[in-house]
């Protein structure tokens, strides 16, 4: 019997007012993959990830985890099963340092009292996990590089233990050699096991990182790509509108890939 998805959405839908914002929405995230979403701007991306973070929660369809459903009503729901979401504002205090941003809302005390030795060492060993990239956890975030505070903000989302990692646009803004850093990041992400949703507009960080794309156009699917056999002109006919893939069920793991 094959392994079921850690994360799977079933005919998801998501209403603002009389608006239908996403229609019969199925997407698939398994362990030790990437998945790049795709879609035009409206095509319905940030409120999928609202959507599976619990922030906007659906109106029908089904969420599963590990092959049973769940309810995802609110943040803490998608935080309880394992998902992290790491947004694209980063939502990072500029005047905190590495160590108060990673802790900010919850802090290790001791007798009464923030344990500063202690969060400290558990920042220290996160971060030399994942990167040498941040040197000093004790200077203000604002004073790091564009690179640096997405390390932040995505080793802060790691201190939970999560499985499932939803990343939007983490390159939208870095240059060539922040960008390697960070693709190289979330690679180690996926060969720790986690499952990760790369939500991006680049088609270079999709080709060289993720192994399979879904495509979202005017709230519904539009296709749904193996990254290392789709061409990169197939996976934008299908963003754009050329081609039209609107599945009206999910088939299977291996059929579908």
């Amino acid at each position: 019997m094959p392994t079921p998805p850690l994360l799977a959405l079933r005919g998801v839908c998501k209403r603002y007012g009389v608006v239908e914002v996403l229609t019969d929405i199925e997407l698939e995230i398994y362990a030790g993959q990437v998945v790049a979403l795709l879609g035009d701007n409206g095509a319905g991306k940030s409120t999928l990830v609202n959507v599976i973070s619990g922030v906007a929660p659906a109106d029908k369809g089904t969420i599963e985890w590990e092959g049973r459903a769940v309810p995802i009503k609110r943040p803490h729901d998608a935080r309880d099963l394992g998902i992290a979401t790491v947004y694209q504002d980063l939502a990072l205090c500029g005047n905190l340092d590495v160590v108060g941003n990673l802790f900010l809302g919850r802090e290790i005390r001791r007798f009464g009292f923030l344990d500063e030795v202690e969060m400290e060492r558990r920042t220290r060993h996160l971060l030399e996990r994942l990167t040498k990239g941040v040197p000093d956890l004790r200077v203000p975030t604002v004073s790091l590089s564009s690179g640096q505070r997405q390390t932040v903000a995505i080793a802060r989302s790691l201190l939970c233990d999560p499985r499932v990692l939803l990343l939007d646009e983490p390159t939208a803004a870095l240059g060539f050699e922040q960008t390697r850093e960070v693709l190289d990041l979330v690679d180690q992400l996926r060969d720790r096991g986690l499952g990760v949703l790369l939500i991006s507009h680049n088609m270079g960080d999709v080709k060289a990182l993720a192994d399979r794309a879904a495509v979202l156009r005017l709230g519904r699917n539009n296709g749904f790509f193996d990254v290392n056999t789709a061409s990169q002109e197939q996976i934008i006919s299908s963003v754009t509108g050329a081609t039209e893939n609107v599945p009206h069920r999910m088939a299977s793991h291996e059929s579908r890939w």
